[in-house]
Parts: C-alpha cells; sequence; structure tokens
C-alpha cells in the first residue's frame, strides 16, 4: 500500500484509528517521567497528542500527508504549550532522518515485509539515547484465524517471539506477550514487545 492509499483512507472525516490515545501505549507509559518521543507511522496523532499533552517534546512521522494534516488539526486545537511540543513530519519512516536521543520509540501498528520491518525497528533502536524505551505493538499472526480485523497478510504479522528474536542480542527485553483486545466484532489478538537499548555502561562492558 503506498501513500496514496493512505490519503484515500484518511481522508474521511472521521478517525481511522479513533481520537484516543491506545490504551496499551497509555499503559506502558503513564508511569514513565516526559522526555522526547519519536512516533514513527503516527497516523493522525493520538498517540503523538497524548504524549505531548502529559509534557513529552514528540515527534510525530507519517507517509500520508492528509494524515499529517488532520493530526495539525487537532492539535491546533490544544494549548499553545502542547502544540509547542508537537513536531509533525511528512516523510518515510523507511530512509528518512529519524534523529537521536530520544527516550521513547513506538511503532505501533506498523506492518510491514519482514526485511522492512527488521529494518525500520533497527533504525528506531538506533535513534534512542540509551536505557531509551522501544515499543512495538501489532496485528498478531494468529490473528488471522483465532481473532478479527486486521491485515489477512501473514507475511506483515508477527508474533510477540518473533520480534523478540529479531532485536539486537544485547537489546533489555521487558515485555514479550500476546494482548487480547476487544472491539465491535470481537476479540483481536495482539503481539506486544516493549524493551530498552542497553546504557552506556552495558554497552561498554560487552564491548
Amino acid at each position: 500500500m503506498d501513500a496514496r492509499a493512505w490519503d484515500d483512507r484518511y481522508s474521511q472525516d472521521e478517525f481511522v484509528w479513533g481520537a484516543p490515545p491506545n490504551d496499551v501505549v497509555v499503559e506502558q507509559l503513564t508511569a514513565l517521567p516526559h522526555g522526547r518521543a519519536l512516533d514513527l507511522a503516527c497516523g493522525e496523532g493520538r498517540n503523538s497528542l497524548w504524549l505531548a499533552t502529559r509534557g513529552w517534546q514528540v515527534t510525530g512521522i507519517d507517509y500520508s500527508g492528509v494524515a499529517v494534516e488532520k493530526a495539525r488539526a487537532v492539535a491546533s486545537r490544544s494549548p499553545r504549550s502542547v502544540r509547542e511540543r508537537l513536531d509533525y513530519r511528512v516523510a518515510d519512516i523507511t530512509d528518512c532522518e529519524l534523529g537521536e536521543g530520544y527516550d521513547v520509540a513506538l511503532l505501533i501498528y506498523v506492518h510491514l515485509p519482514r526485511s522492512q520491518r527488521q529494518h525500520i525497528v533497527k533504525r528506531a533502536i538506533n535513534s534512542l539515547k540509551p536505557d531509551g524505551i522501544l515499543m512495538i505493538l501489532g496485528h498478531d499472526s494468529s490473528n488471522i484465524e483465532n481473532g478479527v480485523g486486521g491485515p489477512q497478510d501473514l507475511e506483515i504479522l508477527y508474533t510477540p517471539d518473533e520480534l523478540r528474536s529479531e532485536l539486537p542480542s544485547d537489546f533489555l527485553v521487558d515485555v514479550t506477550e500476546r494482548r487480547l483486545r476487544e472491539t465491535e466484532a470481537g476479540i483481536a489478538i495482539d503481539a506486544l514487545v516493549v524493551g530498552r537499548r542497553p546504557s552506556l555502561g552495558t554497552q561498554m562492558n560487552r564491548a
């Protein structure tokens, strides 16, 4: 699916993914002190905006210009202090400049073929500062037969164990699990991995 297809999808008046932030994002990040966050494939900005309202400096990137314009329009109704913490960009996350030194990087329902996924995960990890957190959440491979909704192409789905196996050997994984998500159509099955880039001390000890 290319950017034009996503532009068409995001051109509807209603939010494709809803306005509230993702429940698992809220669960995993609420207790963290605010810092800098990178929201890859941010869509209409629901998670970026939530983070900004909590004091985070957020860079949200999506290759759909329509999605980013909707995100900016929603953010325009927020207080100035929140708007100033948001930096939305139209770009392809596979090859654009991401920057570095982030405290958190999010890959929320980003579904691409395995080689591209591995490439983006590596880029996300490299964008983090030592001890920075990577969170990957998406449709689990088992969702096709046992869940509802989501992509129906196994090539772009994954399991928590597959995600974990693709991470660098020194990456510190805190969460590897399947999550059940209630929807109007039934129960969907998601894969969740959360971990941390090694600290400088850990990296030096392993060198």
